[in-house]
């Protein structure tokens, strides 16, 4: 008897190794392995993707030391009444325990370590199995398999799910996948509550997911539309994304912030979506309207959800960067380039991307022309959210990795194809168009980086003036780039007495890892006015930049002349400080600091005590 459950358990471990879900597997631990040897170098150097990930960690370390579940307040940032941030202690969750559970056996700062390639990976590994589950399920087990490899090849999601992005944006991804996952269900009722609260959990990490969030709806709502059977779709959507958020809210704000803010779920939200859920539910429970009845119906739902949010928060009708303070905005919101549209980006690199994207579509139009005629209808649904995504993109670049994300799939299929015909084909010209066609599917960027050799001085450019991405000018980069090795010199002003640093906005998540000291301001606009100061002093006239620095508690100037933030300034400002200090030519009320004294210090690198 033992000897026989011992053969079935090893049959079944067998049969699991054949199967599909173990090539996902394979898939996803030789894609890890590529990002973390692609990465190797930023990881020994405990080199962050982006600031906010450097900030991310700050925060897991306030929390863990002790600071409340409740409050996400910063107070190093803005010192003098801290900075409270629009982030979700949802994304800080997994970080924190997986932290807090391996100090104990590795140390804190080896388990950081440990955490910071985990978790990406584990976003990415949640990723393959949803996709690649739902490519099986309507494709099959090959075009399965080059979906799940196409998702390591999509450039804006490599980036949000390499190692050390510990920011926000994998577990949106995640929640988007979720949510397809729901309405690809066979139950309306179980599919449609999957797919509200996993959106509930994606707009309650951020709410740049919203667009999809209505685009889903929209989805459902002709499901009803065509069929009043299909009402439960919708029905059971918005009563579980509406309940999802208020659950949400309770458990990660409480009670003690109502609030309303335009950045992040507010009560303002809560009544809307609870407004438009009820409303959705009691429609359902009427008998079939005739369809002036439903829109008029719908109409005045959304009509009342709308009156309402604005009866709270009406500043909220518009963006949240909307009423920004125009020194901000003109030398920080319009300079990040990942929330730009596509025609601000590089399109060396955006345009690729972009095609792409639309060969997805294509083929998903494809598979709802031709593909099997009992799928046909989901395919129209699927394009239908996967042009929402890229219309998405295209107006907010850094949404292109949701759009990567649903691409994924029909491209996958699309490879699938363009294999057979290159086995099929027998001539050689059929096998060099089919093999071009593949590499095109797969690396668009191939004859861009091909014509780039050829004449790089040809290559329309397009926009490069985000200060966040690169600079206006290539030779200004970003912090994972500079010279200055800002986070190694960060952990050199320990040596200095504890104060406020006046520093560059991107520079400060650096400075808050590293040191004890705080900082006036970072990236984050929730500190809109301590960042205008930290631009004023810099590109304001010199004579007033001392005052502007005291003004906001600053003991400490601090300079990393290679950012493309700095450059920027000094654009701004030719006799500005940032252009001085830049230049070499320091304001005699500033005394220089040298921190070791050692030849390792880069030029590129300054801290000032200010007098």
């Amino acid at each position: 008897m033992a000897k026989a459950a011992h053969t079935t358990a090893l049959q079944r471990i067998a049969a699991w190794l054949s199967g599909p879900n173990a090539r996902i597997a394979v898939i996803w631990c030789v894609l890890s392995l590529i990002f973390i040897g692609s990465g190797f170098q930023g990881l020994m150097r405990g080199q962050f993707p982006d600031p906010d990930d450097a900030l991310r960690l700050v925060q897991i370390r306030d929390l863990l030391a002790g600071q409340s579940w409740w409050d996400v307040t910063q107070y190093r940032i803005d010192p003098v009444t801290g900075t409270q941030m629009h982030w979700s202690r949802l994304v800080d969750l997994p970080l924190a325990l997986l932290i807090g559970g391996l100090t104990p056996l590795l140390g804190a700062s080896l388990a950081e370590t440990v955490t910071l390639i985990a978790v990406p990976l584990l976003t990415l590994g949640v990723v393959l199995f949803i996709i690649g589950g739902l490519a099986r399920r309507w494709l099959g087990v090959e075009a399965m398999t080059f979906a799940c490899l196409i998702l390591g090849l999509l450039a804006p999601l490599v980036f949000q799910l390499q190692p050390m992005r510990i920011d926000h944006h994998g577990w949106q991804i995640v929640m988007v996948a979720a949510a397809l996952w729901g309405v690809a269900h066979n139950s309306a009722i179980r599919g449609g509550c999957m797919a509200g609260f996993a959106m509930a959990l994606g707009l309650s990490i951020s709410l740049e997911i919203l667009p999809l969030v209505a685009a889903t709806g929209i989805m459902l709502a002709l499901r009803w539309l065509r069929d009043h059977a299909g009402r439960l779709w919708l029905a059971s959507y918005m009563v579980s994304l509406a309940a999802g958020l208020t659950v949400i809210f309770l458990t990660t704000r409480g009670l003690g912030d109502l609030e309303q803010y335009c950045d992040a779920v507010s009560p303002a939200h809560l009544a809307f979506f609870g407004i438009t859920a009820l409303g959705t539910a009691v429609i359902a429970l009427l008998p079939a309207l005739p369809r002036w009845a439903w829109f008029l119906s719908f109409a005045c739902v959304g009509a009342l959800g709308i009156a309402v949010f604005g009866s709270f928060s009406p500043t909220c009708l518009t963006t949240p960067f909307a009423q920004l303070d125009p020194v901000v905005r003109d030398y920080w919101y319009v300079h990040i380039s990942e929330g730009r549209p596509l025609w601000e980006q590089e399109l060396a690199s955006a345009l690729p991307m972009a095609f792409q994207l639309l060969v997805g579509l294509a083929a998903a139009i494809m598979l709802a022309v031709k593909g099997k005629p009992e799928q046909r209808l989901w395919w129209v649904e699927y394009a239908f959210l996967l042009l929402a995504s890229i219309a998405l993109a295209l107006l907010v670049w850094r949404a292109a990795a949701f759009a990567a994300l649903l691409a994924a799939i029909p491209l996958g299929w699309l490879v699938t194809k363009l294999l057979g015909q290159l086995r099929a084909a027998l001539a050689l010209a059929g096998k060099l168009l089919a093999s071009g066609a593949i590499i095109v599917v797969l690396l668009p960027s191939s004859p861009v980086s091909l014509y780039t050799a050829l004449a790089p001085r040809d290559l329309p450019a397009g926009n490069q003036s985000g200060a966040q991405s690169g600079g206006e000018h290539p030779i200004s980069p970003t912090v994972a780039d500079a010279r200055c090795d800002l986070r190694g010199q960060a952990a050199k002003l320990n040596r200095l007495p504890a104060g406020t640093i006046l520093a560059p906005l991107d520079a400060g998540p650096s400075i808050l890892l590293e040191s004890h000291h705080s900082v006036v301001a970072t990236s984050h606009h929730r500190a809109e006015m301590a960042m205008r100061d930290v631009i004023v002093t810099f590109v304001g006239p010199i004579e007033d930049a001392r005052a502007a620095a005291k003004q906001r508690g600053a003991g400490y100037i601090l300079m990393c002349s290679d950012l493309a933030e700095a450059n920027l300034y000094a654009r701004g400002n030719p006799d500005g400080l940032a252009a001085l200090l830049i230049a070499g030519d320091t304001p005699d009320w500033l005394e220089p600091l040298p921190l070791d004294g050692q030849p390792d210090q880069p030029a590129e690198f300054g801290i000032w005590k200010i007098r």
